[in-house]
């Protein structure tokens, strides 16, 4: 409900005037002659309008001043203060204005912050975020999708179309069809990877907006194949390991059994047996390693007592790029190392073709090993680090896919490339300690 308001010089002229009128009957029981009563009554009319205008001058004042402070607030700058410590009506309505200042500011200065801090997770996250308005342009985008799209400047301000030029296929179409779900995209090492595509819509500003996020699945879905694969392998070695144990206790009480028996061919059946159960034993045990490998120790090696130890297992020729130190699980930086060089020898390539480089820069170590061999088919290398898949015919599976496990443990990757020259390089790489 809203209440009129008569004009300013209204209500100041209606107070002077009964002000005087106040003096009117004092100036009528005064034995004076008119015209001096005429004049005390013009002299107090005058002062009262003095009186009145000085104290309206101030009100005035002070009312423009919070007129001037509340267009502050309509756009939205809280900073300034009123200076008036009467205490009166006019007092407390600047005090309940300046309270409602300060709260306003503390509240302005924890939303920007807030926003800030907001920023600062999307702008870090690893997921490609790009929000676009009803006209298809974009209006929000962090730095994963800036290197998405290859820009070195904000992706603001372009129209969506115009983004989706310079992309592959697949990702131009899921995102030009605004189409939710898994798509697969190419990597230049000739490998795929793959990605999920959500969308959110809301309305902004009275206008709908869609939020696109990216998020690369290769490593998330790759995470779930080995631990499936784990499961699987804990509850086969269980099983063995369970018959293991009885044939061995029983394979021995035979011996013992026929120690008095003239009978040459139960030694060459119980040695047979004997060489199965160990190998099998050993089979077991291998596939307990990728099946329960601990959580690495990273710790900074000593590369020269290091590499000195794996060439006394497999010769290899040794070259180092870049400077800083190396920082991984000593124990299973070797026995991926030892795999990828075991696989090097068992490819035809002569020792001296092979090669183990270790680049190391302040981000990333880079470990390769390089062969000269046959190399590997487009089918091996999709299939080569999946558990259980072996070329050869004694292998067990695992070599790769336990290098696979050791590097995706130590945050990183390994990628397997055939030479343009002929032969295989095998890339492992992984963050350092201060970027883990």
């Amino acid at each position: 409900m809203r209440t009129a308001l008569p004009p300013f010089f209204n209500v100041y002229l209606a107070l002077v005037i009964a002000i005087t009128l106040a003096f009117v009957p004092l100036f009528w029981l005064l034995e004076w002659p008119i015209s001096e009563k005429a004049g005390l009554f013009a002299v107090t009319l005058i002062g009262c309008m003095l009186v009145m205008n000085k104290g309206l001058a101030t009100l005035s004042t002070s009312l423009g001043a919070l007129k001037v402070g509340l267009l502050n607030f309509k756009d939205g700058e809280f900073s300034n203060q009123l200076v008036y410590r009467e205490k009166d009506p006019l007092g407390d309505l600047c005090l309940l204005y300046n309270e409602s200042a300060e709260k306003l500011r503390q509240e302005k200065r924890w939303l920007h912050q807030r926003e800030l801090m907001l920023d600062k997770v999307l702008q870090s996250s690893p997921e490609i975020l790009l929000l676009v308005n009803d006209d298809k342009q974009v209006v929000f985008s962090n730095y994963a999708a800036r290197d998405f799209f290859q820009s070195t400047s904000r992706l603001e301000g372009f129209a969506l179309d115009t983004l989706l030029e310079n992309l592959s296929n697949p990702a131009a179409v899921v995102l030009r069809e605004a189409r939710e779900g898994l798509f697969t995209l190419p990597r230049p090492s000739g490998e795929s990877e793959t990605w999920h595509l959500s969308i959110g819509q809301f309305v902004l500003n009275n206008q709908l907006h869609r939020l696109f996020i990216l998020k690369q699945m290769t490593r998330e879905l790759s995470r779930q194949e080995v631990a499936v694969w784990k499961k699987v392998i804990r509850i086969i070695s269980h099983e063995l390991n369970n018959s293991i144990g009885p044939v061995s206790s029983m394979l021995h009480s035979g011996k013992l059994l026929s120690e008095n028996l003239d009978e040459p061919r139960l030694s060459r059946v119980f040695a047979t047996i004997s060489e199965r159960i160990a190998h099998l034993s050993n089979f077991v045990q291998g596939y307990g390693k990728f099946a329960k490998l601990p959580e690495p120790q990273p710790e900074r090696i000593n590369r020269v007592a290091f590499i000195s130890q794996l060439q006394q297992q497999w010769p290899f020729h040794y070259q180092e790029k870049g400077e800083g130190d190396l920082y991984a699980d000593t124990i299973q930086l070797e026995q991926l190392l030892i795999n990828l060089l075991k696989n090097a020898h068992e490819s035809d390539s002569a020792p001296e073709d092979i090669m183990l480089t270790i680049n190391l820069n302040k981000q990333h170590a880079v470990i390769e090993v390089s062969d000269g061999g046959k190399g590997m088919t487009e089918t091996v290398l999709s299939q080569a680090l999946i558990p259980f898949y072996s070329t050869k015919s004694t292998g067990s599976g695992l070599g790769l896919a336990l290098c696979r496990e050791i590097a995706e443990a130590h945050h990183g990757q390994i990628v397997l490339q055939n030479r343009s020259e002929g032969g295989l390089t095998v890339r492992v790489s992984f963050p350092t300690l201060a970027n883990i």
